[in-house]
């Protein structure tokens, strides 16, 4: 081949040469614009499949029972039959079994309605000033030493829950003196809802006797020699008034001898009050233990709920309480815990409700309204009372197998009767009477109309069912 021959084979400007280096350059261009569009086209596709897997299977979130109160409550609801008793629900009813709005607390709501300064604005983390003030001291004294000395401190809460939740979560961070046994003891039986609490902030639990199957009163004894036996600086959750599930509450004189061991074993004291006013229909007794314990200079702690003896179960109005024993820095321990209290609510609920504070407090603030409370008080007690009574007397006027004492020996809204698992099941499906498997009844449930009916069902199953 000449060298004309081979420049012109090579020559860039040869027009063999563009044409292949069209090509060339064509087919390189298609394909590396098409990778990202296929590679786009593959996202797309992945991104439009469902899907289809979980960060919460079953063996990591199994399925939770249903709480058993508010089941019962489900199934009495969706029972059809005319004669139907609701004996589990943990509020008051009326003669009519309908819900009852204290007459006091429709006029503090008229109050309020009215009212042209009335806002919805946030309140303080440490709630409602005039509500907290006033509640500590109903549950005090207002001759209290521990306020006299300024050494408490107040937050208000999301109901008596609420307020034993912030407790228990006060003791998990802080109760960490040298000594301390962070182990809460419940009763035996408690509010079922103590147990999920105090778990949910990995407070152990332990328990002491409480209630006496054979007398179905206190077990006083062994309820002693297990604060005795648990070890010093324990936590011991106390009801000062209308033991719920029991309805059983320690004498005077039993009080003074619980707090004497608990004095010796350096103990902290928990006060669940959910009943004040509500046990007996008066607020001072019903506080008696409380007092005591203060007076005996114990640095404690109560949560205090506004639900049963205002009858606001559905503003959740309470407060939880802290008092320190008396002493140099007594004050300054008080601001201290208040400081932490008041972060440990922030991140849990930031403000607490309005309404139902303002409500309380309204009455709680106002010398006519406060006496008008105290009678509604007494009206609701002394209802309670009554059907405990007629409930006894129908008892033993059938003859019921039994003894029958403990119906007007226990106090407050519940009685523990002693029925079986299978007598209560039997009463339910048979008779459409509703309440908790243990046997604890709602007295607030009974009325003139269903009590003998409740007491005719009752004595069948003692009868005949074990």
């Amino acid at each position: 081949m000449s060298s004309d021959a081979r420049n012109r084979t090579i020559s860039p400007s040869s027009p063999a040469s563009t044409s292949s280096a069209s090509a060339s350059t064509s087919t390189s261009s298609t394909s590396s614009s098409s990778a990202p569009l296929h590679r786009l086209q593959n996202i797309a596709n992945h991104m439009s499949s469902p899907i289809t897997t979980t960060s919460f299977p079953a063996e990591a979130v199994p399925q939770a029972p249903e709480d058993a109160l508010f089941g019962l409550m489900r199934a009495y609801r969706a029972d059809e039959s005319k004669d139907k008793v609701d004996l589990g629900i943990g509020a008051y009813r009326d003669d009519n079994a309908k819900p009852w709005v204290l007459p006091v607390v429709k006029k503090a709501d008229e109050i309020l309605r009215n009212d042209p300064d009335l806002n919805h604005e946030y309140l303080p983390i440490a709630g409602l000033a005039p509500f907290t003030s006033k509640s500590i001291e109903l549950i005090l004294g207002s001759d209290s030493p521990a306020l006299a000395e300024k050494r408490t401190a107040s937050v208000q809460t999301i109901s008596g829950t609420g307020a034993v939740h912030l407790g228990a979560l006060f003791l998990a961070r802080f109760y960490k003196v040298a000594g301390a046994n962070r182990t809460v003891y419940l009763p035996n039986p408690t509010w079922a809802n103590h147990n999920q609490i105090f778990g949910n902030v990995g407070l152990p639990i332990a328990t002491y006797p409480y209630f006496d199957k054979q007398t179905r009163g206190l077990a006083f004894d062994g309820m002693v020699q297990a604060l005795r036996d648990a070890p010093e600086r324990s936590i011991i959750l106390l009801h000062p008034c209308a033991h719920n599930p029991t309805g059983v509450d320690p004498t005077q004189e039993q009080w003074r001898a619980i707090a004497a061991v608990m004095k010796e074993k350096k103990h902290f004291p928990f006060f669940d009050c959910a009943y004040q006013g509500f046990a007996s229909g008066d607020l001072d007794r019903d506080a008696a233990a409380v007092r005591y314990f203060v007076e005996q200079g114990f640095e404690l702690v109560i949560a205090q709920s506004f639900a049963k003896n205002f009858g606001l179960y559905g503003e959740r109005a309470g407060c939880f309480h802290f008092a320190a024993s008396p002493g140099p820095d007594a004050g300054g321990v008080a601001a201290r815990v208040a400081s932490q209290l008041a972060i440990l609510q922030r991140s849990e609920i930031s403000n607490p409700p309005i309404y139902g504070a303002k409500i309380a407090a309204t009455v709680l603030n106002d010398p006519a309204l406060y006496a008008e409370w105290k009678e509604n008080l007494r009206e609701m007690s002394g209802r309670i009372i009554s059907m405990r009574k007629a409930l006894r007397a129908k008892l033993e006027e059938l003859g019921t197998p039994g003894t029958w004492n403990h119906i007007t020996d226990q106090i407050g809204m519940f009685s523990f009767t002693g029925l079986s698992e299978a007598q209560v099941k039997r009463l339910q499906e048979e008779f459409h009477i509703y309440m908790t498997k243990n046997g604890r009844i709602s007295m607030a449930g009974l009325n003139t109309r269903n009590v003998e009916y409740v007491a005719k069902a009752i004595d069948k199953v003692v009868r005949e069912t074990q």
